[in-house]
């Protein structure tokens, strides 16, 4: 059985790993599943459809899985899912999902979210993700693997924040920032390409200059963005297999609509 302090509550229908660690002061609802080797501190509410995979750590005061903040939400049974060895620091939240989209709040694996991190209805987040301290995310938001918020930033409903992408602290996000750049500010603006990221997660001299080359294209070289999407599409045609991986999450992410690219 799992390892449940005298002085918490977990439903019996909830289902925990064996190994579960559960501190002093925390509630667990019937519809959570929680996997192996995971440890809640203390004082956490987990309730709703919740399934967490293994290895997630929850500190003090974190509210996962509760109702959503959508004045529309009535009550679905709409769900959370979250990946594997995340940490939640104090007083994060996570609401899930609502039926006016696909009913589902999702969080990929090994992010950190720091202390007061906010997570609203049907965000869906990636892998590796750092939210820093007081970091919003509204409803609907996508967050893309390896991005980076800094604390008290803010992203709008919908928007859209591409991989690797560096938001800066207190920025507030009212479009889509695009992979691989980063930027601050308030209204938030493009600096450079996060090229720095990059190197850390073993891209190549040559994959980060065509991700500068690219970055060019799209935001220094007054393109379109439709005029920009097809230079970087006949680029990418004549590209080695490396550089097409490397430039291809930032093709797909302007081909897709969303809510205007922050240039």
């Amino acid at each position: 059985m799992a390892h449940v302090h005298a002085l918490s509550m977990v439903h019996p229908d909830a289902k925990l790993a064996p190994d579960v660690e559960v501190g002093p002061f925390c509630t667990i609802g019937a519809g959570v599943t929680i996997g192996a080797g995971s440890k809640l501190v203390s004082h956490v509410v987990i309730d709703g459809h919740t399934t967490i995979g293994g290895g997630n750590v929850f500190y003090p005061f974190c509210s996962i899985g509760l109702a959503s903040q959508d004045k529309k939400y009535a009550n679905e049974p709409t769900r959370v899912v979250i990946g594997d060895s995340n940490v939640f620091r104090e007083n994060c939240t996570v609401h899930r999902g609502t039926v006016q989209d696909k009913g589902l709040t999702s969080i990929g694996s090994r992010g950190l979210f720091m202390a007061s991190a906010h997570v609203a209805h049907d965000c869906v987040v990636g892998d590796d993700v750092i939210l820093a301290n007081a970091a919003t995310l509204g409803g609907h938001v996508r967050v893309g693997n390896w991005a980076i918020l800094g604390g008290l930033a803010g992203v709008h409903q919908f928007c859209r924040v591409g991989e690797h992408a560096m938001v800066g602290g207190a920025s507030c996000v009212l479009q889509d920032v695009a992979p691989y750049v980063l930027g601050q500010g308030n209204p938030f603006s493009l600096s450079t390409v996060n090229a720095e990221g990059l190197k850390r997660r073993g891209f190549s001299p040559e994959a980060i200059a065509a991700v500068r080359n690219a970055y060019k294209t799209v935001f220094r070289n007054n393109l379109t963005l439709k005029e920009a999407i097809a230079v970087l599409e006949a680029e990418q045609g004549t590209a080695s297999d490396e550089i097409r991986a490397a430039l291809h999450p930032l093709l797909s992410f302007l081909q897709t609509p969303g809510r205007g690219l922050a240039r």
